[in-house]
């Protein structure tokens, strides 16, 4: 089966095209090689899958043509001890920061404007 075809079923990416930019832009690896979207997967090979800033290491379980529910997506692959334990940390990681957007309280007033003018030396 193509490896595109896969990753959509088992809800990695929401469509083929998705998955086959994601092949093409090398953000998915087997056996820790580049690889084409029509490449053959085999049950038991070792896929490597970045998704924005996460990236999980899955090996390969069953094969199947067809996208279903989350839980029988699930059932396709395995994802391994590491890939978990590197999941969680970053998800930590990302909890103790702080969101740097949080600080802006919407647009700046005229006295914060001047003030940032006077700080630019431009006024």
């Amino acid at each position: 089966m193509r490896i595109d075809k896969w990753l959509w079923a088992a809800r990695f990416f929401k469509t083929r095209g998705l998955a086959q930019d994601a092949i093409d832009n090398g953000r998915v690896l087997v056996e820790g090689e580049r690889i084409k979207a029509a490449r053959t997967l085999r049950v038991g090979e070792q896929v490597s899958v970045r998704v924005e800033a996460t990236v999980r290491q899955v090996v390969v379980r069953e094969l199947s043509e067809q996208r279903g529910p989350a839980p029988v997506a699930q059932r396709l692959y395995e994802e391994t001890p590491e890939s978990i334990v590197a999941r969680e940390a970053a998800r930590e990681q990302r909890a103790l920061m702080g969101e740097p957007a949080r600080a802006i309280q919407g647009r700046p007033t005229k006295r914060d404007r001047r003030a940032i003018e006077r700080a630019r030396g431009e006024g």
